[in-house]
């Protein structure tokens, strides 16, 4: 499997992660956003530092400090700002402005060397965010209220910022992504702060909710900032993109499965449009694609 292919898959793993932060985050009881975001990002860059001193790879961690600028600002920034939103916006509609990051991050990833944006790509980027749009909004119309203009606000620079910390990480592929350790603590002490500035202090209260913690810091909120760091940086970066907007879909899934949600219209139709726009995206690499091109050659 070629390297780039290889990289591509790996970092697709993070959406599958991903999808499982609706199950976790609800059996993790009433623990506020920001405390959580640190339990979780100081277990996973904890394990990750106890891994590479077990290695003696720690020198990864010696990077110039524009290198932690951006990995730390990026997982502290769009975490701070997605809360921020959900605190000051309707969920829902907050919920679809931050959506717009895997169609920023295929948008942005056009400014990269040796990569080149074509029609395919925006028609695939487009159906992915139909379908979330469609799964967010559960079908219903959008009412944008001018009161909540500073959720909003905040909700599309998450978006932004996210996108932004993806694509640059791009121009640093010589980073090992083992540094992403150093950026998950760093991001979990100034969520630490964040909480003792703006939050009261709830812990989970059984051996449930604690795990539940310990798997959101393992995987969704851990691991997959670590594989989603190699794909963005060495795979497909608009394809990985655009297969971002399967995250709603997937994770609306589980949600059903796990007695959370139901099940509909709107979510299978949903599903159709997220699959659709990965395939058209992810068009010059498909296996009859490229069969057919060496038919041709010869």
């Amino acid at each position: 499997m070629p390297n780039r292919t290889r990289a591509t898959m790996v970092g697709l793993t993070a959406i599958l992660m991903w999808s499982t932060l609706g199950v976790f985050t609800g059996g993790s009881g009433a623990v506020p956003p920001f405390l959580l975001n640190a339990f979780c990002l100081g277990l996973s860059g904890s394990i990750a530092i106890i891994w590479l001193i077990a290695r003696g790879h720690t020198v990864v961690l010696k990077q110039p400090l524009r290198v932690w600028i951006v990995g730390t600002l990026g997982l502290f920034g769009y975490h701070a700002l997605y809360f921020t939103a959900l605190r000051t916006a309707p969920l829902v509609e907050a919920g679809l402005i931050n959506y717009l990051w895997p169609l920023l991050i295929v948008l942005f990833s056009g400014l990269l060397p040796g990569e080149r944006l074509r029609p395919h790509h925006f028609a695939g980027v487009v159906l992915g965010f139909l379908g979330a749009a469609l799964l967010v909004t559960a079908g219903h119309s959008l009412a944008l209220d001018g009161g909540y203009a500073f959720g909003y606000l905040a909700a599309f620079l998450a978006a932004v910022v996210w996108a932004s910390y993806s694509v640059i990480s791009r121009r640093f592929a010589s980073v090992p992504s083992e540094a992403v350790a150093g950026f998950c603590l760093a991001a979990a002490v100034l969520s630490l702060l964040c909480h003792a500035a703006f939050e009261e202090t709830i812990l989970p209260s059984s051996a449930m909710e604690w795990s539940m913690v310990a798997l959101l810091g393992a995987f969704p909120v851990g691991l997959a900032f670590f594989v989603w760091d190699h794909g963005v940086k060495h795979g497909n970066i608009q394809l990985i993109g655009t297969a971002a907007y399967a995250t709603p879909v997937l994770s609306t899934l589980l949600l059903t499965l796990t007695g959370y949600g139901m099940l509909g219209l709107t979510t299978a139709i949903a599903c159709v449009l997220v699959t659709l726009g990965a395939i058209v995206a992810a068009w010059d690499s498909l296996p009859f694609r490229q069969w057919v091109a060496k038919r041709a050659v010869t």
